[in-house]
């Protein structure tokens, strides 16, 4: 007797009103907001199609040198067909029930294809294969042409990886089988979901778009980051410094000042309390003080480097002295604000004054003949189109910055991002590391423009006397006091190997420590966690070259943190009674994080 067919599971479809209200209001905005673009654009008036990053003169070099080589062009196409070949025959095995070996398989961190559909399913692992075998072709033949010069060739793939991360089959409906899946179970209601997050992103983003990452609507300062118990008790018109509550009964002598990057703020380093880093070393026993920079407008576009230098650190030294009574403090800088402290260590040096007894600083560099990937932005086309825009409204926007950094991970910061808002129709998920990677902070003009010429594109820094600060000529070998500093493997803004570079131009005791992961984990890295390890070598003093320091290195398993710990208690270990911000000479303004710090690029006042 056979056995009843099985019920057919019940799919309720959609209300068709609901539908129809939903389209009604896609098309309205829509409406709106190509209207709006559309009178934007008529005030602007038409203008000529410019090449502000000299992407389009760059290919074309490229191509001019490619097709002076016929043979070798030849070969690359032939190898290209060799390839697909290979893979129809993998194909037509799979057809008939065999499992042989894939052409062509993603890294195995890469997580566009983690979707086992993409393995699985005979077509979509085609599609899979079929775009790894053309980008790793398009790669090959472009990454190495004969005759470009090094800033062309590298801009050439910088672009040509943007390229082929962008026409993945994982960033499309109808090649993602993830999206394909979402899109047939809902009815399609998840591609006009994901077109509404698409406009209000173009909305919020004034009619660009501006890819939302995380629900900032899940975060407040003070209350779920940025915890950190303290008070605000200085500020000049750059900063704000603050000052935070002890934990311990017994303290260092010596205060510690952190100078983090004037392009983000402060609070990368106390996210939330298992992973501050601020909160941290209150708990070793430090007075920690933070400098939170300001977010400028149009009103301090011709605050100079100096500035930074005189308002900033300067100035927070001569607060804290009146606060604790302490002549020198340990200080630590982040990338930037690392970068910052080695020239305000310098100027005090030039003037012979020691108020800086240690300095230690995150993935920085002071030397930068080697940038890495943003060089690929960095040059005199560039440089003077980007002053002409920042002139004009007196600063460089800060999401403009944070647009570059994205594109240098652009799976990971871009395109995951289309996917899921865009695609699968999701809301993006509540993280604060995110939270505070879009909040970023705008650069005056004047200090903006002095940085990229001196530093990134003439390296004046590490020339004696390169560049002057309030007429004191700058030589980082000039800085005596021990220096610490930490670098990260895998850092695509800082590369390890130019901050080493930089690490030897400083004239006193240099440690040097490398740690594992990137720019932001490598550093919020702390010992609970137990990840990533460090590399340390014990050689009295260190190498000429990077890769021999690497080389006789020895790895130590947990976090760089209490390596820098004992080094700092190692240099002076004197302890004198804790200190309450409260209870100093200097006013309490409010309480940490302070104003400056919740200052959002939407926001146009000054605090």
């Amino acid at each position: 007797m056979a056995s009843p067919a099985p019920e057919k599971e019940h799919v309720e479809l959609p209300d068709p009103k609901e539908i129809a209200k939903a389209y009604a209001e896609v098309a309205q905005r829509a409406s709106t907001m190509i209207g709006d673009h559309i009178q934007r654009q008529l005030k602007k008036g038409v203008a000529t199609p410019s090449d502000e990053l000299g992407i389009a003169q760059a290919f074309m070099d490229m191509m001019a040198k490619l097709l002076s080589n016929p043979y070798k062009l030849a070969q690359s196409q032939m190898n290209l067909v060799w390839d697909y070949f290979s893979l129809w025959q993998h194909s037509m095995l799979r057809v008939m029930g065999m499992h042989p070996e894939p052409v062509a398989s993603p890294d195995k961190g890469d997580k566009r294809f983690k979707d086992e559909q993409w393995e699985e399913h005979f077509l979509f692992d085609f599609i899979k294969q079929s775009y790894l075998i053309t980008a790793r072709h398009v790669h090959d033949t472009a990454c190495c042409v004969e005759g470009l010069d090094e800033q062309t060739q590298n801009k050439v793939n910088f672009f040509t990886r943007q390229y082929i991360d962008a026409v993945s089959p994982s960033n499309f409906a109808m090649t993602n089988p993830e999206v394909f899946r979402e899109t047939v179970k809902s009815h399609g209601q998840n591609l006009l979901k994901g077109l509404n997050n698409l406009l209000r992103d173009v909305e919020d983003g004034g009619g660009q778009l501006r890819v939302k990452m995380t629900d900032t609507s899940a975060f407040e300062l003070g209350k779920n980051v940025a915890t950190t118990p303290g008070k605000v008790v200085f500020q000049t018109e750059m900063m704000q410094l603050l000052q935070y509550t002890p934990s311990t009964d017994k303290v260092l002598k010596k205060p510690l000042l952190i100078v983090p990057p004037w392009i983000n703020k402060f609070y990368i380093l106390d996210l939330r309390e298992k992973n501050s880093y601020i909160k941290w070393c209150v708990d070793q026993g430090h007075t920690v003080f933070v400098i939170s920079w300001v977010n400028p407008d149009e009103r301090l576009a011709e605050k100079s480097f100096d500035a930074y230098v005189l308002d900033g650190i300067i100035a927070a030294l001569d607060a804290i002295e009146k606060q604790t009574g302490e002549k020198e403090v340990n200080a630590a800088g982040y990338c930037l604000g690392g970068t910052l402290l080695a020239t305000t260590l310098a100027y005090l040096a030039g003037k012979r004054q020691k108020r800086i007894a240690a300095a230690t600083f995150f993935t920085t560099m002071t030397d930068f003949s080697e940038p890495g990937e943003l060089g690929v932005f960095i040059d005199e086309q560039q440089v003077t189109s980007l002053e002409k825009k920042m002139f004009e409204r007196g600063y460089l926007e800060g999401s403009e910055m944070a647009g570059t950094f994205n594109m240098m991970r652009a799976n990971d910061l871009i395109w995951s991002f289309v996917v899921n808002n865009y695609l699968m129709g999701k809301d993006p998920f509540p993280f604060d590391l995110l939270y505070w990677n879009s909040d970023s902070t705008r650069m005056p003009a004047r200090m903006h423009s002095f940085y990229l010429r001196n530093m990134y594109m003439q390296n004046k820094l590490v020339q004696p006397g390169g560049i002057e600060i309030d007429g004191v000529p700058i030589d980082l070998g000039k800085i005596k006091v021990p220096c610490y500093f930490i670098s990260t493997i895998e850092d695509h803004i800082a590369p390890w190997k130019s901050t080493y570079k930089g690490s030897l131009k400083f004239g006193g005791p240099v440690r040097f420590v490398l740690g594992g992961s990137g720019h932001i984990a490598g550093i919020v890295n702390p010992p609970a966690a137990n990840k990533y390890g460090f590399w340390v070598n014990a050689a009295a003093k260190l190498p000429a070259e990077a890769d021999t320091w690497l080389s006789k290195a020895e790895q130590q398993a947990g976090s760089w943190w209490t390596d820098w710990q004992d080094w700092v208690v190692t240099l002076d270990a004197e302890q004198t009674d804790a200190r309450d911000p409260a209870k100093g000479k200097l006013k309490v303004l409010e309480d940490a994080p302070g104003s400056f710090a919740k200052i959002r690029l939407d926001q146009k006042q000054v605090a």
